[in-house]
């Protein structure tokens, strides 16, 4: 039998896990903290619990507009809520915790080994677990690492818990701040924008790029940005903070040019750092970037022989969909079962702000540097019927597919519940098909699906004519 040893349980690790035992292996997966990692206790199950939260209270803000009054004729259903945020964060810390516990018996069903505690290497083939009990030496023939990462801090904005933190730490406070201060507009900073925002936080956000979101479609990126203009939201471009520190009973964040602004509490969302020094990973002599995460090939292959890695600590998209597949796929390669490599092409992503923004295959970036050559649609979705039933005006389809033979080959959907319509787009890309067969396919009327298949009619390829572009 041959002995697999992770190190890390969350999604690269117990995923694989269950794919190890599943293949006949003797798996032991040592964790430190609980099972299912960050992406369970600190990172995307509380983040997108905090953002249903949200959205619940932004539907309540556009009640008026359908007609819903208060039984005193006033249409501000949202200003009639009050939050509780102790009792949102403690809802949030138990769905975290009871997901984690489901990790943590499926595994046990399973027959996986489950060791609380730190691990390092001494060998590829030899691990030492140290627990409360001591230390405990495991041989392995397989090494997966899935360690993971944690949040990036700012050397002279160190949190504090109390007034400053990390996204790691925000559940733990007892009141909804009053003027929310986030450094940082990639994603995670986004989120907290849009889900504090909806809640009824004086929120300011500080980018250090042009617009919100530079990793993501540039005209999803605008809309958000619009969006959260619209809604109150402060933001300062092109402004990099240098530090954050207390100030009397709030905080005040430093900017390189010398600006600064004040706030109750600071949210630092900038960036995260792979769990991967001091676990033997140098002394093996495993391949990692500058930056500490680990280099692997598409069946999560390191640079040393039998020695796999998935994740966040890896090279690859910090996507917990795809630390899964990499850790089913280290375990597929090395237990000797069929294995397809990993296409970060059809990887489905989402952001969960108001709206959503969800993407797949390829990216507007790659098309305007002209690293590929695209025939594309962007509909709004303001024409679309079921948008104007639920009040929704702002969002957009847009598809991309080739030239000649007119497969769709990538698309971004931003809507309320984009992560939900993004599926048959990603099916359409990880099958190739044509926009014309996805275009035949029968959507519900009326639908928000059905601008998807509308964009797809448009791509319509007659006479050599290009497809229309709003």
């Amino acid at each position: 039998m041959t002995n697999v040893v992770i190190i890390g349980g969350g999604p690269g690790g117990y995923e694989a896990a269950l794919v190890g035992k599943q293949l006949g292996g003797n798996v032991t997966l040592v964790e430190r903290r609980g099972l299912g990692g960050s992406a369970v206790l600190t990172d995307v199950v509380p983040s997108k619990t905090l953002s249903a939260v949200a959205e619940v209270m932004t539907r309540l803000r556009g009640a008026g507009t359908l007609g819903l009054r208060l039984a005193d004729g006033s249409s501000d259903l949202a200003g009639a809520i009050q939050v509780n945020m102790s009792q949102v964060h403690q809802r949030i810390r138990e769905l975290a915790q009871a997901q984690s516990q489901d990790i943590d018996r499926r595994l046990r069903q399973e027959g996986v080994r489950v060791v609380h505690g730190t691990a390092r290497c001494a060998t590829k083939s030899l691990i030492i677990a140290s627990t409360e009990s001591g230390d405990e030496v495991l041989p392995a023939d397989v090494l997966l690492i899935a360690t993971g990462a944690r949040p990036r801090e700012l050397p002279a904005g160190r949190p504090d818990g109390e007034r400053i933190f990390t996204w790691a730490q925000i559940y733990d406070m007892d009141t909804l701040p009053e003027r929310l201060v986030i450094v940082g507009s990639g994603v995670t900073g986004a989120e907290f924008a849009s889900a504090y925002r909806a809640l009824g936080v004086e929120v300011t956000l500080i980018s250090s790029r042009h617009q919100v979101l530079p990793s993501q479609d540039p005209d999803a990126a605008a809309l958000i940005q619009s969006a959260f203009e619209e809604r109150g939201i402060a933001i300062y471009n092109d402004a990099r903070a240098v530090s954050a520190q207390r100030k009397g009973s709030g905080v005040v964040v430093s900017l390189e040019d010398g600006r600064e602004i004040e706030g109750s509490h600071c949210l630092m969302a900038v960036g995260a750092i792979p769990n991967t020094h001091g676990i033997g990973l140098e002394e093996l002599g495993v391949d990692m970037t500058s930056s500490g995460r680990i280099s692997v090939d598409r069946v999560s292959r390191t640079s040393v022989r039998g020695v796999y890695a998935a994740g966040d600590c890896t090279d690859s998209f910090a996507l917990a969909s795809v630390a899964a597949m990499q850790g089913r796929i280290a375990m597929w390669h090395s237990l000797g079962d069929a294995v397809t490599p990993l296409n970060l092409k059809e990887v489905a992503s989402n952001v969960f702000t108001a709206p959503e923004i969800a993407t797949v295959g390829v990216t507007q970036a790659e098309v305007d540097s002209g690293a590929v050559n695209v025939r594309s649609v962007c509909l709004p979705l303001r024409g679309n019927a079921r948008a104007k039933m639920k009040g929704l005006s702002q969002g957009f389809v847009k598809i991309f597919c080739l030239p000649t033979t007119n497969i769709i080959v990538g698309g971004v959907v931003v809507s309320r519940w984009a992560s939900e319509l993004i599926h048959s787009l990603s099916v359409a890309v990880k099958n190739k098909l044509t926009a014309d067969q996805f275009a035949e396919s029968f959507t519900v009327y009326p639908s928000l699906t059905g601008s998807i298949a509308e964009a797809a009619r448009q791509l319509h390829r007659h006479d050599g004519e290009s497809a229309i572009t709003y």
